[in-house]
């Protein structure tokens, strides 16, 4: 038994995915707190196929993904975090409107074009992790240092906006900046981790980790490393059991964070279902670290 589960780690392709599936995870898991915190899941699954529209023009034309695709996803971010911020329309339809006609000219440009890319178009709905070679592992290495970065240095402004927007505001907190940096932080880690389980799921991931944390603990800061942990593990479950089952990795790193989810809800019971109703308030922990945040 335990010479067939260690097999598959006598292939790169399988190291290579392995160690993809884990960094995405963790990055997910770590980027999720932040999305679930300021109710920002539609965010998240919007940005998604956003960035889907970039990956099929980039794709097509022969530019290189990280950089087509990206410019794409920070620009539609950016967009998204403009029109909400600025409630000219509700922030649902506003990132309604952005990003279906994105992923609807995804979906036209490879109709038109389907020929030159039918395995991509399969690829960016679904993923496609095993695909993946080393440059791919440095490159999510490197977002999920980033996102880390981020937070270390931005902490309290970005704590204290999560849970109270307009009081930081009233502080002197630069809300549009620090809303800006965050969604380019997720459009980010949308990027890296759209080969992992592709548009369709990419929302889950962000989501699950970060929602099972919550439930299990108020500090904001443990929140942060079990989401991490939580991803991580999610994701290194689920690619060994795609591989040993032969299905897609994508529904199934996300199958094993709803499995967590569901045992972590059954154990913690009423208690763990109060604290996700009270997402989008201040756990008890937080007011006096969120007083000292300075502007």
């Amino acid at each position: 038994m335990i010479d067939a589960f260690l097999r598959p780690f006598a292939f790169e392709f399988f190291r290579n995915g392995l160690a993809v599936a884990t960094l995405a995870g963790a990055l997910c898991g770590l980027v999720g707190v932040y999305v679930v915190l300021k109710g920002m899941s539609y965010i998240g699954h919007g940005l998604s196929h956003a960035i889907f529209g970039g990956f099929a023009a980039s794709t097509l034309l022969g530019v290189n993904f990280f950089l087509g695709a990206g410019a794409w996803g920070f620009v539609s971010a950016l967009m998204i975090s403009g029109v909400t911020r600025r409630r000219l329309i509700g922030a649902d339809a506003a990132i309604g409107v952005i990003t279906t006609a994105s992923f609807a000219l995804g979906l036209a440009l490879f109709a038109v074009f389907g020929s030159a890319g039918s395995g991509s178009f399969d690829a960016a709905l679904f993923g496609s992790i095993l695909g993946v070679g080393a440059h791919d592992v440095w490159a999510i290495g490197a977002v999920l240092l980033f996102a880390v970065a981020v937070i270390f240095l931005r902490y309290r402004a970005l704590l204290f906006t999560a849970f109270d927007p307009d009081v930081a505001a009233a502080s002197g907190v630069n809300i549009a900046r620090i809303d800006a940096l965050l969604m380019l932080v997720l459009a980010a880690s949308i990027l890296a981790t759209m080969q992992v389980v592709g548009v369709t799921l990419i929302a889950a991931t962000l989501v699950i980790p970060a929602t099972v944390a919550r439930m299990l603990t108020h500090s904001f800061s443990r929140m942060l490393v079990l989401a991490t942990g939580i991803g991580a593990v999610s994701g290194f479950v689920g690619m060994n059991l795609s591989y040993h089952l032969d299905v897609q990795s994508g529904p199934t790193i996300v199958l094993v964070g709803a499995a967590l989810f569901a045992f972590v809800f059954a154990i913690t019971g009423p208690r763990g279902l109060r604290r996700t109703e009270g997402l989008d308030e201040q756990p008890e922990p937080v007011p006096a670290v969120v007083r000292q945040a300075p502007p």
